[in-house]
């Protein structure tokens, strides 16, 4: 090209023409691709809406942890289905029981179904107990939705807990 800006054509001739298609060419492609990005409204109409959190408690003895959590969906649409995800500061034990609708995902990591949450309801509640490597005195949880289903959730933040579990038998709630 004749390093001039913009999608205009320059040069002369045979030259010109080439150039011209070749800028046509690559000005089409920029502007599907910067009007790709322009949000258009009313685009998020339809999508469902969802506003996943979880409560529950957590006591740690002896270097097991007992968690209950208890997921709500606080959006105007149902959650055909999500999934919670736990992780800890510390180790997992290398051995596990869990409920059937949990999965160990790495050493630290656990994630959980919570099955069906009806709009503005109350899902079932899962308890898993977990056995940590070593005796720690304590432990950050960490709970967070891993998948939302086809839900938005616009406020993140409820969905995501941090809880500091100390080794002492005493329940700790969030």
């Amino acid at each position: 090209m004749d390093g001039s800006s913009g999608c205009g054509a320059g040069g002369t001739g045979g030259v010109r023409r080439r150039r011209v298609r070749r800028r046509a060419v690559v000005c089409g492609v920029a502007l599907a691709v910067a009007g790709a990005g322009v949000p258009v409204a009313g685009a998020s109409a339809g999508v469902p809406e969802g506003g996943l959190a979880y409560h529950g408690v957590a006591v740690m003895s002896g270097g097991t942890m007992e968690v209950g959590i208890t997921p709500v969906n606080h959006g105007p649409s149902a959650v055909a289905d999500a999934t919670v995800r736990l992780s800890w500061s510390v180790p997992l034990a290398d051995r596990q029981e869990l409920p059937d609708s949990c999965a160990r995902t790495g050493a630290r990591v656990v994630l959980c179904r919570t099955g069906a949450l009806a709009a503005d309801g109350v899902g079932e509640r899962t308890d898993l107990r977990v056995r940590l490597r070593g005796a720690p005195s304590e432990a950050l949880l960490e709970l967070s939705t891993a998948w939302g289903g086809a839900v938005v959730d616009r406020d993140r933040v409820d969905d995501r807990q941090r809880v500091l579990v100390l080794d002492t038998g005493d329940a700790y709630f969030f």
